[in-house]
Parts: C-alpha cells; structure tokens; sequence
C-alpha cells in the first residue's frame, strides 16, 4: 500500500508545489524516544551554551533567505517584496526571547526567613509539540521553538501542509547550527496522527496556532493527558479612529493592518470604527489608498496584493461581501479593477464596505480576507460597546492623540493586546496573549517562558540547632 503523503498546493497557479509522505508511526515513536533522551543532557547545560546553539540557528535560517522568499510566494502567496520581512520578525522574536532568557528562568528569591533557605526554579516541561499555521510560517512557528529550546525542553514540530518547506528549513537551520540530534524534529503529519501523538501522552505540552474549530480537536485530543495546551485561535480585530486621531497616519496604518499578507492575519485589521466628525474623510482617504494596490503574482515584484491560500478561502470572503451587500452595505471598491479577480480563483481585490452592522457576518465572522468594514460612530462609548461585541480578542487598537484616553479606553476593551497608533505587530518583549474564542496561554515575553516551563519550590532549613 503506497504511503500516504501532504501536498502543498500552490495559490499561484493550484499546482503541487511539493509532496512529502506522512510520518510513520515507527518515525513519530523515534522522534519522541529521540526528544526525551536528548533532553536530559540539554536542560544539564547553562542557559548562555543553549543561547550559542540557538543563536546560530538563527543565524542559519537567515543564512537562507534569498531561498526562502521565492518559496514563501508559491507556497502561501506572500508577495516576493515582503518576503523578507517575516525573516525580519522572525530575528527579532528570536533573539530577544534568547536575551532575556537568563532573566526570565532566573530562580525566583521570595526573600530572606531566618534559618531557612528558599527559592522557586524554572524547569523545562520537557517535550513541546509546536502545531505551525500557514499564514505567517515563520514568525508564529519562532514564538515557541525558540523559548521552548532556551528553557531546557525539546520540540517536535508539525508545520502546515500549505507550507510544508517551513518544517525543513527548521530543521535545517537547527542542524547547521550543531544542535544536538533530538531536541528539536520537524515531523510531516496528518490530523489524525497529530490528534494521536497528543492523546497518546507523547507530548508535555501543545503549542497551536490555527481555527477555531483545530482548538477544539486540540483541546478534545488533550483530555486526559494533563498537559497544558496554548491555543492561539485568531480574531476580529477593531481598531477605533477616535476625534482626535492623525487622519493620514490612521488611513495609512489601517489600509495596511487589513489587507498586508492578503487580510490573512490573526491580528489583522477587519472592522473600524471611526468617530461620526472624521468619518466620511476617513473613508474617503482609505477607499483611495485601498484601490492602489496591485493584486497579482506573489512573483512579480510589482505585485502588492498576493492571492488567498486557495480558491475555497477567497470565495468564503467573496460570500462574506456579496451577503453584506445584499443586506444594505456598500462596497466602493470596483472588482473589475484588478485583473485577476474572478470567482472560483484564489486572487481577490481588497474591498472596503460601508453601511455595515453587527447582524452582518463580515462585522462578527473572521474573514481572513482583504475585506474591512467602517462604522461611523458617536464616541468612546458607542465604539467600546462594538469593539468588545465579538467572539474574538486578540488586538484592538486605538488611534487618537490623547494617550489617557486610549489607556481609559484600552482598560474597557477585552482583548490580549491594545494598541494606540498601530496595529498588526508583535512586541516580542509583550505578552502575547488573547481572551474569550481567540484562545487561551501565552507566548513571547518573560511570561511566555513561564508557559514552557513549571515552577520548583526548594525550602531548606538551615538551623536545625
């Protein structure tokens, strides 16, 4: 019986990119024998000798960048002219995690106690079962291989089957850097044999990033186990354009928090709401702005606007539109446009829709689309009331002049993450972090390693005269 293997179809044209067989289950079972030996030696050495394995990984990958820019554009899209900036973060998440990993997984002193000495340690949970997305393959994968590794753990990794090259380049990029063979395996897998490792008890934790409905099989297939489970569902994300705001500033942040990587972004930008005084020129500004992308192939560094991860994932987001706008709302960008727009394709021009409302699935569904709704409103309290009706919370942001009125306003808001005068970034030196569907856990930040560790009380009595 021939081998069951993961295809990676490519959004440019729907051809198979590449094909790699489904780990066996003998391969699965050496990998995590392989992971628990390895460890043991690994979490013995000093934090500063897994920094040089880690740091050369880095290194490594980098080293690959001129390869791995053209492969992102035939595996997901990305236009060759942002290729290199998921490369960008991913450094930047790396090492910061690495540099204040000393100070993160540093024994906790409580204080002195007389005759009595104490203190709490940091230890590695031991093996880290990393379940990657698509959509940013690099800098969603780093925000827990690399913490994890620093903390004394090993790390399997199952990557997308829409980029099943990202899997390898790690794996290669660890090699080359001389990490010690086991602690850290990329495995091509299919659901059923990811379901299986975690309810099998192979892994200590599982770190996912993916749907809604995947967190649920995640956290259904973890039953059982006791192992903590870090779930990063995605969101719908609103920003707020308050009165007082920096119009340009906001336009042009705002046209590229909703439509940068095709709108395909868990803290991308999906619904506004601006403030009934600025509104109209708001719109106006961003409809402008939004009609001067270029769709096209991810291969043509003219392009701007890449297509969506396959056909089905457009025409959702085309449903999404045609629904609001047979509902009331008015779409102000012209499909015929764009050139490569057509139903059935996984090209789709950004849109902007007015006349929107709460009863509409564009303003409550994710999209996962270069699609953004814009609702004027009357102030703080209108736009608060909105922004928190939703399912999701992963980032709002808030654009505005007056920094007490967003920290007011942020402190109503209930989302992991607010933002004034930006959108759609990670500050690996912040939590992140989401509330209600969007997820549950932590990366990044002294926080994260608290979530890819466990905490070791010692209490020892000194006097015992």
């Amino acid at each position: 019986m021939p081998a069951k293997t993961i295809k990676c179809i490519s959004p440019v044209g729907g051809s198979t990119y590449a094909e790699r067989p489904v780990a066996t289950g003998l391969e699965i079972a050496t990998a995590f024998d392989a992971a628990r030996r390895a460890r043991k030696d690994w979490r013995a050495m000093t934090i500063a000798e897994r920094a040089q394995y880690c740091s050369k990984a880095v290194d490594a990958m980098l080293a690959m960048t001129d390869e791995i820019v053209p492969e992102l554009a035939w595996q997901m899209g990305r236009p060759v002219r942002f290729g290199a900036g998921e490369l960008a973060g991913f450094e930047e998440r790396a090492r910061h995690m690495i540099d204040i990993a000393n100070d993160a997984l540093a024994d906790i002193d409580p204080g002195p106690k007389e005759g009595f000495k104490r203190h709490i340690s940091r230890e590695p949970l031991g093996t880290v079962f990393t379940i990657a997305p698509w959509n940013f393959p690099y800098l969603t994968a780093v925000n827990s291989i690399i913490p994890a590794l620093m903390a004394g753990n090993a790390v399997i990794l199952k990557h997308a089957s829409s980029t099943l090259l990202i899997g390898e380049r790690f794996q290669k990029a660890f090699d080359n850097a001389g990490l010690p063979s086991g602690l850290f395996t990329n495995l091509v897998l299919d659901h059923q044999k990811t379901a299986d490792i975690i309810s099998g008890g192979l892994a200590d934790m599982v770190c996912f990033t993916g749907s809604v409905p995947g967190g649920r099989q995640i956290e259904q297939s973890a039953t059982g186990q006791f192992i903590p489970v870090g779930l990063e569902l995605g969101g719908k994300d609103p920003a707020y354009v308050r009165h007082d705001c920096n119009l340009h500033h906001a336009i042009e942040n705002l046209v590229d928090g909703a439509f940068f990587n095709s709108g395909q972004s868990c803290c991308g930008i999906e619904r506004i709401y601006a403030h009934e005084s600025v509104y109209d020129d708001f719109v106006s500004g961003v409809i402008d702005l939004t009609r001067q992308f270029v769709l096209g192939s991810p291969l043509d560094e003219a392009t701007t606007l890449g297509p969506l991860i396959k056909p089905a994932a457009a025409d959702f987001v085309r449903g999404q539109i045609d629904e609001a706008v047979s509902e009331g709302a008015t779409a102000h960008i012209d499909p015929g446009k764009f050139a490569m727009d057509a139903p059935g394709s996984a090209y789709l021009a950004p849109q902007v829709l007015t006349g929107v409302n709460h009863q509409m699935r564009v303003m409550t569904e994710e999209s996962f689309g270069p699609v953004v709704g814009i609702m004027k409103v009357s102030g703080d309290e209108e736009a608060v009331g909105l922004m928190n009706d939703s399912d999701f919370g992963l980032t709002a942001a808030i654009w505005t002049e007056d920094a007490d009125a967003a920290q007011t306003i942020g402190n109503q808001l209930d989302t992991g993450t607010v933002f004034m005068n930006r959108c759609d970034y990670l500050d690996p030196a912040l939590a992140w972090t989401g509330v209600k569907n969007t997820g549950r856990g932590c990366t990044l930040s002294r926080i994260g390693y608290e979530a890819l560790t466990r905490p070791k009380s010692f209490h020892f009595r000194t006097n015992t005269h």
